[in-house]
């Protein structure tokens, strides 16, 4: 089999299965990808780059569109390069995102192509007005109605799409959601677990961490509004009050993944720092962003790891949280609550509570036997819904099989 993936940050949401793919010599794997560091050993990389993008004379919501086609046309020309060649896919695979799907298909006409269809933007119940600290530019709804452009175009140009969750699909129009399967990329449940002679040594703290230390964990790409940053930060003080005992660690950059930034160019961390007043707190530990290693050790050390989000796109980190064993204190909201079962394995928090999400810390540090249940069940879930190699790489395998045979995929929860 010829298999191409297309993402502008190799390997994207795909690592797993183009690894999987790429280790049978049966396969022969292609990956079209803006320049980075990142190897596979079986993968060939064609990347292709965007030339500077002059300024532009149109309307300011069409911006985003017109970029998604300049990506679009340079896959072309990726896409050409492998062609002339004489490579002829048998499945592509790719993300709706930026435009990079737009035109594969007048390209490799008889290649089915799955697209990974992450997020459709609403006005109303997901993201966008949910947080009222931060209030709705009344131009909103005519930028999101512009903003789902590329994924409806992307729509009409591949065969079959993938999201993560069922919330994620269920955000998606009908006659989309009708070829959208709910397909998670999966979690190596074997490399993330449980490791109870875990530690992480910090360096402001002259002794290692390890579980028999009370450690509150909150990890983000980037610390931020959507990922509930400034929830946690406000509930993080009053944890560090009521708990003279307990280390907090935060890991996430400075950047803006999604969202706006502050509008006086600090980072989101600062601006909760200044608000609260917290200055060289011995207990208060922030990591920036880590290697994977490290990131792992910290959740196998966690004692409680608050996960909050706006009703977005589910984080990686999630799941991995669940399968390293942590004892989960969660958002109430709809992409937590598909798989978080409140009081089961992991407690539900109203997002906008700092003091219910330090009540919730509460609850599971006080109580050891009560906290290692949580952490059963998280393991328990994260196994049974999201192990890589039992669980989601044979659904992957399934679909594009499915696709590659010329029949309607099955099988594939919905």
């Amino acid at each position: 089999m010829i298999a191409l993936f297309i993402h502008q940050n190799f390997p994207g949401q795909y690592r797993h299965i183009v690894r999987h793919l790429a280790d049978s010599p049966d396969n022969t794997v292609y990956f079209i990808t803006q320049p980075n560091n990142n190897e596979m050993m079986g993968v060939e990389k064609v990347t292709y780059t965007i030339p500077p993008i002059p300024p532009l004379n149109c309307h300011p919501f069409t911006v985003d569109f017109d970029v998604a086609v300049r990506h679009g046309m340079a896959v072309v020309d990726a896409c050409r390069q492998l062609a002339a060649r004489g490579v002829r896919p048998d499945i592509i695979c790719g993300h709706s995102g930026w435009g990079e799907l737009l035109f594969v298909k007048d390209v490799f006409a008889d290649a089915p192509i799955l697209s990974y269809f992450e997020f459709y933007y609403h006005l109303n119940d997901a993201d966008v007005g949910f947080d009222k600290e931060f209030p709705v530019h009344p131009a909103a709804p005519f930028r999101l109605r512009a903003k789902n452009a590329v994924n409806l175009l992307s729509f009409d140009a591949v065969d079959w799409g993938n999201a993560p969750t069922r919330w994620q699909r269920s955000v998606h129009p009908p006659e989309l959601r009708s070829r959208i399967s709910v397909l998670h990329e999966g979690v190596d449940t074997q490399l993330v677990k449980p490791e109870p002679g875990a530690w992480i040594s910090l360096k402001r703290y002259s002794a290692r961490l390890t579980r028999s230390d009370e450690v509150v964990t909150y990890v983000a790409r980037n610390l931020e509004p959507y990922r509930g940053f400034h929830s946690f930060m406000r509930a993080a003080r009053e944890i560090l009050l009521r708990r003279p005992r307990t280390h907090i660690v935060v890991v996430g950059g400075d950047g803006v993944s999604y969202g706006v930034p502050p509008p006086d160019g600090r980072p989101y961390r600062q601006v909760m720092l200044d608000e609260l007043g917290l200055r060289n707190e011995d207990r208060l530990h922030f990591l920036g962003q880590i290697p994977h290693e490290t990131y792992v050790n910290l959740l196998q050390v966690s004692s409680a790891h608050v996960y909050l989000t706006y009703p977005f796109v589910l984080s990686w980190s999630f799941i991995e949280a669940m399968a390293a064993g942590c004892a989960v204190v969660g958002s109430a909201t709809p992409p937590v609550l598909e798989i978080l079962k409140d009081g089961e394995n992991g407690l539900a928090v109203d997002f906008f509570s700092p003091t219910a999400i330090a009540d919730k810390v509460d609850e599971i540090l006080d109580s050891p036997d009560r906290r290692q249940d949580l952490r059963d069940a998280a393991r328990t879930t994260a196994v049974r819904d999201f192990d890589l190699k039992t669980k989601t790489l044979p659904r992957w395998t399934a679909l594009i099989d499915d696709l590659i045979n010329g029949r309607r995929p099955t099988g594939i929860a919905d």
